[in-house]
């Protein structure tokens, strides 16, 4: 008992390191920029603000205020009320506050769980799973996207609780076993309510109750509420689906929309990408390409390895494995996505890396050279990234482009539609309908573009009266450029600034 106790008292100090670590990281790339820089934390924002004037779930920017049915309720539910008490800016700063207190959350409910559950084996140093957590709490892309409104620190800090509830509850809970299945379950549908990712909580949840030989009716307690939560925003979007024009449907649409476009082609597309991420964290340092391939293999063999570890410890083993599984075959890059989950990936490989040090004794010596290659990738590379303030450098440089273009934007008449980048943020600081001018597609894993004519049709079919091009790059220059030379004289530019930014007015009947 005394073990245990003292255990438990490391566990609930580790948390609070871990904690303290996380707020001083995110107090460090805390940014005042505007909301909408990185286009999905506009978008959240102007849903909550729909919400809190009482519109409904709907995209107030968009002419006809279409239903939402690309992004699940919970988060913009949670920002809410913040927009309905404060200005924008004052919302964006409470909700960014409010954001490094549920990253820091996360990161300490995972190190005590972590720790007390002794998630790394028995062999492992205690200080090894909260310095794993803590490292990660800290990545430059962690405090990048927690430092703007992205749902990501929401949804890490539900994974952990339905992660906790399936494998061990606390202690002080109590709880009967049908309780905490409910209450795993219900924390995983909660998660896929903020993220539609979060399937793969609920999927892995109940596999793991499965393999661990659970009566059948506590695996259907904790698929019940995970059910009903994928079949409520399932009927939600079958409903509102026709709201959203075709051509903005991967941004816009439900994720059946980029299922149907990419189809079976697009499978596997972005499996070579899931490492790609880790290793520029990590490996990125080392100068010969033959051996970072090799450091690259010898750490996604021990990485699987942690996960034959972890499989048989932890809900988040299966959880992590559908997760990844998803971006395998999702068609847009997964970087975010792991940047969501960081904290796991790293305690998945460090369980890899005890059990190969313990089991495999021959290994040690290029074990420890391959711990140290990684360790000293990392360091190099957050210390760089502090240094550089990486987590803010381009949500800086846009932000600053749309507070120069902002002011006479707003000077357009009430009953303009923008064609633009960042169509939320324009409405959020202009309160000008808005929609996105650069569009795109998907066939297979290939990116698709519209023909000039079927671009032209897209932004007539929206009554768009302006185009506001906001700099090159993304795109929105090349599809311009095809527009202004398949029409000539469709588009006549009203107001510049430098650098080719513009605005144009649209000439009807032209």
């Amino acid at each position: 008992m005394a073990a245990a106790l003292t255990t438990a008292a490391y566990a609930r100090r580790a948390a609070l390191a871990v904690a303290a670590v996380a707020l001083a990281g995110g107090a460090v790339a805390f940014s005042r920029t505007l909301v909408g820089v990185f286009y999905d934390d506009g978008l959240y924002a102007g849903i909550a603000a729909a919400l809190a004037s009482g519109q409904g779930y709907v995209h107030p920017h968009l002419p006809g205020t279409p239903a939402v049915i690309h992004y699940p309720p919970l988060y913009p539910l949670l920002l809410a009320p913040l927009f309905g008490a404060l200005s924008v800016d004052g919302a964006a700063i409470a909700a960014k506050l409010l954001n490094v207190l549920l990253a820091a959350c996360g990161a300490a409910l995972i190190a005590w769980h972590a720790t007390r559950t002794n998630l790394l084996g028995e062999t492992a140093p205690r200080w090894l799973a909260p310095a794993c957590v803590g490292a990660a709490a800290l990545a430059i892309p962690v405090l990048t996207v927690q430092s703007v409104l992205f749902a990501e620190p929401l949804f890490g800090d539900l994974l952990a609780l339905a992660v906790i509830l399936a494998d061990s509850p606390p202690p002080s809970t109590r709880w009967p076993p049908a309780t905490a299945a409910v209450m795993a379950g219900t924390a995983a549908a909660l998660a896929l309510l903020t993220r539609t990712i979060g399937v793969a909580v609920g999927a892995g949840i109940v596999l793991f109750l499965m393999v661990r030989r659970v009566p059948l009716t506590r695996v259907l307690l904790a698929a019940a509420p995970v059910v009903l939560a994928a079949a409520a925003w399932g009927v939600w979007t079958a409903m509102h689906r026709s709201g959203i024009d075709p051509a903005m449907a991967i941004n816009y649409g439900s994720l059946s929309e980029v299922v149907q476009q990419s189809g079976f082609a697009a499978f596997g597309s972005r499996a070579p990408d899931l490492a790609r991420p880790l290793g520029v964290i990590t490996l990125g340092w080392v100068p010969v390409r033959p051996l970072y391939y090799l450091f690259s293999a010898a750490g996604l063999a021990v990485w699987l390895y942690g996960f034959r570890v972890i499989l048989q410890r932890s809900a988040i083993g299966l959880s992590l494995l559908g997760y990844l599984a998803i971006l395998a075959v999702w068609p847009f890059y997964p970087d975010r996505f792991l940047w969501a989950v960081l904290p796991w990936v790293a305690l998945v490989w460090a369980a890899g890396a005890v059990a190969c040090y313990h089991r495999l004794p021959r290994w040690r010596l290029p074990l420890a050279i391959l711990v140290g290659v990684m360790l000293v990738g990392y360091g190099l590379f957050q210390v760089r990234g502090a240094l550089g303030r990486w987590w803010g450098t381009q949500q800086a440089q846009i932000s600053a482009n749309f507070t120069e273009l902002l002011p006479w934007v707003s000077t357009l008449p009430d009953d303009v539609v923008l064609a633009t980048d960042d169509e939320a943020l324009v409405w959020l600081y202009t309160h000008r309908t808005a929609v996105p001018f650069y569009v795109y597609g998907y066939r297979g894993a290939e990116e698709t573009h519209p023909t000039p004519a079927d671009h032209r049709a897209y932004l007539e079919r929206m009554r768009v009266t302006h185009i506001l091009f906001s700099g090159f790059g993304g795109g929105s220059d090349e599809e311009l450029d095809a527009l202004i030379g398949a029409y000539p004289g469709w588009l006549t530019m009203v107001h510049g600034w430098s650098g080719g930014r513009a605005v144009f007015q649209v000439t009807r009947d032209h």
